[in-house]
């Protein structure tokens, strides 16, 4: 097994530097491309808004150029945080779906955020990833939704698409979730520039403040 990035962090604003990244930022994210036809580039401005809002909030220090990663490539180890989207198929070949479990073993994480379509495509393929585990529901309570800001419902509702409430999903190894899948949530829009979807502004704070709450959970938490 590698050895991944996060065990090497040293403690800078309460969350971490990692040697690959340079000041100014000690922090790095990355969107996660995928094979199958899916569009894995759909809301390109998200995570530069929601690292902006996270550094201000947060002070804390994410570049908000993130970074490209293949689902197969050892590059993914460098990021601790790795963001997936889209609306279509995806496809994890085995070589995939093993260095994405030793990834998520070694300390990573994925957040998947479902752009409305991805839902039947992406579960069997993270069967392939964790075939001994299934899908939680990430319950209200979870500390995921009680970070620096307060959602006492849970996952918040961001685009509405079939009048479905908005649902989450987590998978857990060794006590530690790995997995964060959100889906008729749609958080990914409600982070994007304003002109994109015309959100109001207070149904993007709540896709902003929810995001921040992931990386905080992501950059602090303990099993």
């Amino acid at each position: 097994m590698r050895t991944f990035s996060i065990i090497a962090l040293a403690i800078l604003t309460g969350f971490g530097t990692f040697s690959f990244k340079p000041v100014p930022y000690s922090l790095q994210i990355a969107v996660l491309k995928y094979n199958g036809g899916g569009d894995w580039y759909a809301n390109p401005t998200s995570l530069t808004n929601l690292a902006a809002f996270f550094n201000q909030n947060l002070n804390a220090s994410v570049d908000p150029d993130y970074e490209i990663v293949e689902a197969g490539s050892s590059d993914i180890f460098s990021y601790p945080f790795v963001h997936m989207t889209g609306h279509g198929n995806v496809v994890f070949s085995d070589a995939e779906a093993r260095n994405l479990r030793e990834y998520l073993q070694a300390g990573g994480f994925l957040h998947i955020d479902d752009n409305y379509g991805m839902d039947k495509f992406i579960r069997p393929e993270l069967k392939k990833v964790f075939p001994e585990y299934e899908l939680q529901s990430v319950p209200a309570s979870h500390s995921i939704y009680h970070q620096h800001f307060d959602f006492p419902q849970g996952l918040p509702k961001i685009h509405e698409h079939d009048n479905n409430p908005p649902q989450a999903y987590g998978i857990f190894h060794e006590g530690r979730m790995v997995v964060f899948y959100t889906t008729e949530s749609d958080l990914g829009d409600g982070w994007e520039d304003q002109e994109v979807h015309n959100d109001p502004a207070e149904v993007r704070l709540k896709a902003l403040q929810m995001g921040s709450n992931i990386l905080q959970y992501v950059f602090t938490a303990t099993p």
